[in-house]
């Protein structure tokens, strides 16, 4: 069986909230976890959370930072998380990513990194990742959710 994140088209599992994006399924049956109609919109709802929302609005700019406010340590081993996260993408957890229209590739890895921490390596799509990447580029311009 797939993991939650995949069957729902949302490889970081981004919960439910009051949040309308685009691409969501019509049918929303999972109680916590937002669905959405593809992989590619799933990702694009994640690029924009992790790039418009913690990047700009709350001014987060490590994989501490981020990941500390994305899997707080009530719900999580954040500690653990953090420390795969800086592996696999081999940028140290203090480090600022930088921003991501001038470093694209260490954000999409950052995604990568934490859609592996979340649903485990076998079932990621990176034509679906990439696709995401353009279509949350795409409207951060036009300023959509």
């Amino acid at each position: 069986m797939l993991p939650r994140g995949i069957r729902n088209h949302n490889p970081l599992n981004i919960r439910k909230s009051k949040d309308q994006w685009k691409g969501m399924a019509e049918v929303q049956a999972d109680r916590a976890f937002v669905q959405f109609k593809s992989l590619e919109w799933g990702w694009r709802a994640a690029f924009y959370l992790l790039t418009r929302t913690y990047y700009h609005k709350y001014r987060l700019y490590t994989i501490r930072a981020i990941v500390t406010r994305w899997a707080p340590p009530n719900e999580n081993n954040t500690k653990a998380y953090i420390a795969n996260v800086s592996r696999l993408t081999g940028i140290d957890p203090d480090e600022p990513l930088g921003i991501p229209s001038d470093r694209p590739s260490r954000w999409m890895a950052l995604g990568i990194a934490m859609a592996i921490q979340e649903n485990g390596m076998e079932s990621l799509d990176y034509f679906a990742m990439l696709k995401g990447w353009d279509l949350c580029r795409q409207d951060v311009q036009s300023g959509q959710l």
